[in-house]
Order: C-alpha cells, then structure tokens, then sequence
C-alpha cells in the first residue's frame, strides 16, 4: 500500500469557513453573554418612545431625560466591556473540534514525535492523517449557544423582546427618527398640524353593519342604511375646516354654526343621516361625499295557508316573514268572528267579554331572520271559541320598531274534535257555558235529560255520580267565574274519557273505534285525524285479538272464536293488510270505498273466525307468562280507574261509604294509602312474573324486558304519588305503566311466536310453507303456479284446496293483481269480451 502524500501548507486551510462562522458565533455567544442586559433595557426604551412617551415629558425635561438614559448605558455597558473578551483562532478551532469525532482538527496540527527517520512510521502517520483530512472535511458551524437562561431567571430578555415586537408591529418607530417641530404657542392646535378632520359612520346596530372611518373612504360615492349616526371632529381653529351637510333632518343646527365655543382646539358635530344629500368638508384636507341613505322598509309577514288541526289536536298556523335586517319579534292575534259564528242554541245569548288570544311568533334560533319561514303550533282545544270562526292577524317588528301586517284571515280555530256523540254533547254544552254564564239553566237541563237512564249512555256509575255534581252546581243560585271554570274543566274530562275509553271490554272498545273513524269519515276529518283515529283501531283490535287468544288458552280449545263455520276464518296479518288498505283509501280521498271496507271489517270480527297469526299459540312455552302479564294489565286498568274516581270524589264526600271495586270503607284508614298498597302489590307481582320468565333471546324479547322495566319504574313512580297523596301525578304514571305493560305483552308475544315457528312463518296446514316463494318454497315438490299463486298440474287437477297467494308478500301481491286488472279494464285496445270478464271479475270481488 503506497502512502498518500503529507499534506502541504496549513492542514486547516479547507476548514476556512467553517472556522469563520464558528468564530463569528463565538463573538456573538460571548456579546450576548455579556451585553443582555444592556440589550433588554435599551429595547424597553424603544418601545416606551415607540408608543409616544416622549411626548409625556415636558420640553424643559428632555435634557434631563437623556442624560438618565445615558447614564444607565454606561452602568450597564462598562461591565460587559470588561466581560467580553474576543475569541482567538484557537478558540474556534477548539470549538469546531468538539464537535467532531475523534477530533480530527487537533490531529491535523499534531507533529510526529518518534520514527520521523523511519520511511514506515511516517507512512502510517501520512495515512492517519489523510483519514482525520477526510473526517474534518464533514466540519459544520455550530450554532451559538449563549445559554442565558442561568443567567436570567427572570426571563427579563423576554419581557424586552416583546416589547420590541409590539413596538415594530403597533407603534410610531418612524416618529422617533423624524425632525422635532418647535412648539407653537399654548392652544394652537393649527400652528401645530394645520386644520384636519376626522369623520366616524355607525349604522344602526340591528343592521349588524360595521362602523366606517370617513377619511379612509375611497371616492365620493357612500351608501349608509337609514338611521346612520355620523360624528366629524374638527381640529384647529372653530370654522377652520368649512362644513355643510343636507342629509340631517330639518331640525338640526345649521351647517354653518359651530358646534362648540370658539377658542377651543377640537370641535365636533354628529347629527343622524335620515335622506340622501351631500357632505362637504374645506381645506386642506376637503373631502365631498355624495351620501345615498337607503331607506329601511317596513317588515312583511304572510300566510301562505289557513291553520291545520293536528292530530292531537293543537293548531298549527304556517307563516313566512321577511325584512331588509331582520325580524325581532313578532306575535298572533286570534279574536272572535262574531258575525260569522252560527247564534242557535246556546250561541243565541250575548257572549261574554273575553280577551283576545294573543301568542308570540317563533323566530329562527340561528341563522338569518331576514327571510324565513315557520309554523306557530298552540294548544287552543280548551278554548271556548276552539272550532268556531276567528280572525287571525299577524304582525312582525324590526329593529327599528317598524311593523308589518298580515291580511287578516277568517277561519274556524283549530281544536281538538270529539266524534263520540256523548262526548260530543258535553263539549258542547261545555262550549255553551264559557260562551255565557246565562246558559247555566239550559246546560242543566240538557244534562239531566242525558242523566235519566245512565246506564245506557255512561259506563260507570261514578262518572253519573260527577255529572249530577255538575249538575247542582249548574242550578246553584248564582255561578261565579271560578265556579264556571272548575265545571268546564271536570265536562272536558268526562269528554276525554267516553271519547279515548279506558274500558276493559276490548270489543267495545274496538267498535267506538270503528265508530269513531266512521264519523270522523262523514265529517270530512283531516287527514292528521284519520291517521290518529286509525293508529287507534289497530291498537283496539289488536288488544281484542289479545283478549280472544287468552280467552281460548283458558278454555282449551284453541286460538278460535266466533262461529265455527269451515273456511271462514281471518289471521291477524289479515286484519293488519285490510287495515292498511282502508288507510291506503282513505289517502286517497276514496271516502266511500274506506267506509264499505271499514264495514266489512266490522262484520268480519263478529262473523268469523279469529286465528292468531305468525306463531301466536296459547299453548307455547310463553302461554302462561302472557296470561300473567294479561291480568297484570286488567289489574292496573282497573287500579288507574279507582285513583280516576278516588279524585272525582269531594274532599269528605266518601266518608263513610264502601268503595265499590276495594270494599274498603271509607273511614277506615287513608284511601290513597289503600291505592298505594294495592300498587305496591302489582308491582311485586310483576317483578314475580319477570323472574319466572323464558329465557328468549333477540331483540323483541329485549325489547320487552325493557318495556316491563319501564312499567315497573312507571309503577313506582305511582306508588310514590298515592302516598303522597297526589292523585293526578299517580294517575299518570299509572297510564305510563299501562302503556309499558302492553308494549311490553306486545314485544314478547312476538318473541314466543319466533320461538315457537322454528324457523318457519303461515299458519295452519301452510305453516310449512316458507312465504314470500311463488314455486310453494324450498321442502316442498317445485310446481308450477297460476298468477293467483295456485299450483297446477295436482292430481291431474288445476288448482288446489289451499289458500291462494300465501306467504308475506301475500296483501302487496293480492293489491298489484287487483290494481292489474283494473288497467287492463281501461284499456280500449283490449277485446271487448276480454275487457266484459274483467269487469265480472271487479264486479266479484266488489265489497258488498
């Protein structure tokens, strides 16, 4: 191996600049060091005359003010000349070595000491040099690193760099560096700049528009919503800068005249900019501004459709509104439309004074109110002019107090209407009673004629027993306001209950549901009132459905009632489809044909058969469970109409008499006391119930457990009341565990019924049949079927003895097929005869 050559010259000429800035950072790490604090303080001086602290020391003070400030420079600078010291080459050299391995640069400037005669000892030192050449041919700079931390523990250099960084960015640095003006005389503002003015616009603060600095507007053009406040300020001499100005009202001060006493360095004038006109400032600094105010229009309100009754009942009034800023508030006046109201019967007598219905408009939470669009919903059922014609009148306000009207409409005021006809006729006399005290007599007579045989007309004594009370008050010598009230108050609950039931005979309960919707259908109800009506019918039959499977478990005989005639029967997924398609009419507008449907289904339930539908049977290992939870709910029912007549009853009224249901007399002990231990008693025995429960899985018996959890709660909560002897609360939360009983039954029946099917869905001999497949489903021979899903080709026969159209699909399909025909009878290409059978087949299948 041949040696490379010794290296001629400095070793360390490559490593120039690196050196260099090594030692430059050495010059700045030792002046940091030693200067900081002369640095920090003449930084804080900086931004002090930055921010115009000079201008807060007197002329004659200055001097002195210099001198300080020099003699702090010097405290603070003879130290640190005394502490720094200038680096050598050596000390730069020293520090670029440490920073590299095995430190090359000090090998580089090493001599070999022995062997220098020996040819192989000065080769092996050429190569060891070489190899330190080439390590400190990678020599980097290092930063500086004045580590001033430990010798700042007050982090003052901060403070100061700060300072210096607010300056630069908010202060006057500039003004320190220009000439100094010699004061004019005391007072002179214009000796000292010359006349100026400076101008401000701040629109009105509903407009959410910014404020405008006048001297920074570009042309002459300026545009200000009405209401603007401009203030000027005029610095010199009074009337040094000309002003005039013709978009202030007629009122205010002339143009000309000085806002302030003469004498004074700053004088200002601020006036409201209410039309367009021109401002017109002289001088050096003269602007013209050809003002344009646009004017603020009055708010708009509308009603783009008459008020809906919901199907609870409330009223529900659409409305838009717009303006140019914004609608701060609003409200709705409902008066009385007494020219258009019908004056028979109880309306014939004079109304009694009674204030207007007054209800404020909802606004947008968020985003703009400048135009939007919302619907006022009210609760006015209990109202006397509920359902009799009003005038409605909207009115909208701006910012700016301006208001904005809508035509007045003329309508009958939305409320809740009552199609039971016993309801009916106490809402009405109700109605007769709030409309004037004068029919007191009247209504009297009324209720005592309904009163003559109650029980063909009321299902509970105690409900005749209120209703007589009513009476006597009626007929009292003189009725007070208060009195009225109270007796309006108990008629609209004996209405509520005949009009939603609360009977325990389901049967009953479904037919005033059919009854019900009957009349809702010939009254011309809306359709958020059918739809309410029918959610009931569906709840009262399933309920029915119910009663009648529970019924057969106990007598053994099957989920079958009714008249045992053969191939007459009805599924409960029937009755659902049928249902559907009355609402599916109704929809429609095809009022006749719902009403026939709805008939037929009424004759249905009382004329056939009823199977349970989908795995409903009593005989499953969830019979007994549902039995339970059954008279768990009549149990409740009934306890919830005790508390429902406990609260009728005048304070003392009962004492001493015998409750009908408990057989508790009434002096003996507190009967909410008897109510809450019979509560607490239905509550052990439903917690009784769970704990005997199937262990089911998935989401329905889930879900039932849940709802049973929530009858308990319900439970608790009414037991609570009755002990506290709050009769009302414990009747709602007595409703909630109803509720929650049969959601509850409703979603472990489902449950059972899955556990039961094991896996397959139908009834009856088809339980095998898998739904939903046109070829009879997978375990059965595949054969062929007609569009009526009847299979073809049995025994050399078409058709079979089974159900046609089996399956989930079975309604949808039976509805495409009968929707099918009625086109193809529509069609005029068709063959005459081909269009003759179709209408026999219409004709057929009619509803009778």
């Amino acid at each position: 191996m041949t040696p490379p050559p010794p290296l001629p010259g400095d070793p360390l000429a490559p490593l120039a600049r690196p050196l260099r800035l090594t030692r430059a950072g050495l010059v700045l790490e030792r002046a940091l060091r030693a200067f900081w604090p002369l640095l920090s303080f003449l930084a804080f001086c900086f931004a002090a005359l930055s921010f115009g602290l000079w201008r807060l020391i007197a002329p004659d003070q200055r001097g002195l003010a210099g001198g300080a400030l020099i003699f702090c420079v010097i405290v603070l600078g003879a130290p640190a000349l005394r502490r720094f010291r200038w680096p050598s080459r050596a000390d730069a050299i020293a520090r670029l070595d440490a920073t590299l391995p095995g430190r090359p640069l000090s090998a580089l400037t090493d001599a070999l000491a022995l062997g220098v005669n020996d040819p192989a000892s000065r080769a092996l030192w050429a190569v060891h040099l070489g190899r330190m050449a080439a390590a400190a041919a990678a020599a980097r700079a290092p930063a500086p690193a004045p580590d001033l931390a430990p010798r700042d523990p007050f982090a003052l250099r901060l403070s100061a760099l700060t300072a210096l960084a607010l300056a630069l960015v908010f202060g006057t640095p500039y003004a320190l560096f220009a000439p100094v003006t010699p004061p004019g005389a005391p007072g002179s503002a214009e000796a000292a700049m010359g006349p100026a003015w400076e101008g401000w616009a701040e629109p009105p603060r509903y407009t959410g528009r910014p404020g405008i600095y006048l001297n920074g507007v570009v042309g002459e053009g300026l545009t200000l919503p009405e209401g603007t406040r401009l203030a000027f300020r005029f610095y010199g001499a009074p009337g040094a800068v000309p002003f005039t100005e013709t978009v202030s009202s007629p009122a205010a001060p002339p143009a000309d005249a000085p806002a302030e006493t003469a004498g004074t360095e700053v004088q200002s004038r601020d006036f409201t900019a209410v039309r367009s006109g021109i401002i017109e400032l002289g001088g050096p600094m003269g602007r013209r501004f050809a003002v344009t105010v646009a004017p603020d229009a009055p708010p708009a309100v509308d009603l783009p459709a008459l008020a809906e009754r919901r199907a609870d009942g409330k009223m529900a009034q659409p409305f838009s509104a717009a303006d140019d800023y914004g609608v701060v508030r609003g409200h709705a006046t409902i008066s009385l439309d007494l020219a258009a109201v019908d004056r028979r019967f109880g309306l014939s007598v004079a109304p009694e004074p009674r204030a207007d219905l007054v209800f404020d408009l909802p606004l947008p939470i968020s985003g703009s109110r400048a135009t939007f669009a919302e619907t006022l919903v009210e609760d006015v059922s209990e109202h006397p002019w509920a359902n009799l014609p009003v005038k409605l009148t909207l009115e909208v306000e701006d910012g700016r107090g301006q208001t904005g009207q809508s035509a007045t409409e003329t309508f009958d005021l939305p409320g809740r209407r009552f199609f039971d006809p016993r309801a009916a006729a106490l809402i009405e006399l109700r109605r007769d009673l709030l409309w004037s005290r004068a029919n007191a007599a009247r209504s009297a007579q009324i209720l005592r004629a309904l009163l003559n045989r109650p029980e063909d007309t009321f299902p509970a004594q105690e409900m005749v027993e209120v209703l007589h009370g009513v009476v006597e008050q009626l007929e009292a010598v003189s009725l007070t306001q208060e009195a009225r009230d109270a007796v309006a108050g108990i008629l609209w609950q004996m209405a509520e209950l005949l009009e939603d039931g609360g009977l325990a005979d389901a049967l009953e309960a479904m037919q005033q549901a059919q009854a019900r919707l009957s009349e809702a259908i010939r009254n011309g109800a809306s359709k958020d009132e059918i739809a309410k009506l029918m959610a009931e019918l569906k709840e009262a039959t399933d309920r029915y459905i119910e009663m009648l499977a529970e019924r057969s478990r106990q007598e053994e005989q099957g989920p079958q009632f009714g008249q045992q005639h053969p191939g007459q029967q009805i599924t409960g997924d029937q009755i659902q489809a049928l249902m559907d398609q009355i609402q599916k009419l109704m929809e429609e507008g095809r009022m006749a044909e719902a009403q026939e449907l709805l008939d037929q289904l009424a004759r249905m339930m009382e004329n056939m058969k009823v199977t349970q539908g989908q795995g409903g049977s009593g005989s499953g290992p969830g019979g007994q469970t549902m039995q339970d939870l059954g008279q768990t709910l009549r149990d409740q029912q009934q306890l919830s109409d005790d508390a429902f007549r406990q609260m009728q009853r005048p304070p003392g009224g009962g004492a001493g008499g015998e409750d009908p249901q408990t057989g508790a007399g009434g002096a003996e002990g507190d009967p909410g006391a008897n109510l809450a231990g019979r509560q607490h008693a239905l509550r052990r025995e439903l917690e009784r119930q769970k704990g005997l429960m199937p262990r089911l899985g998935g989401e329905a018996a889930e879900a039932g457990r849940q709802a049973l959890d929530e009858a308990g709660r319900a439970m608790d909560g009414a037991e609570e009341a009755l002990r506290r002897g709050d009769i009302g609360r414990a009747i709602d939360g007595q409703a909630d565990a109803i509720e929650a009983l049969r959601e509850g039954m409703r979603q472990l029946g489902e449950a059972f019924a899955g556990e039961n099917a094991d896996g397959t869905r139908g009834e009856g001999d088809l339980g095998q049949q898998r739904a939903g497949d046109a070829t009879g489903g997978q375990g059965t021979r595949m054969l062929p079927r007609d569009p009526l899903g009847r299979a073809t080709g049995e025994g050399s026969q078409i058709g079979s003895e089974g159900n046609m159209l089996q399956g989930e699909d079975v309604y949808r399909r039976a509805r495409d097929l009968l929707e099918e025909i009625r086109r193809r009878t529509a069609e005029r290409s068709r063959p005459e005869a081909e269009r003759n059978y179709l209408r026999r087949l219409l004709d057929s299948f009619a509803p009778r």
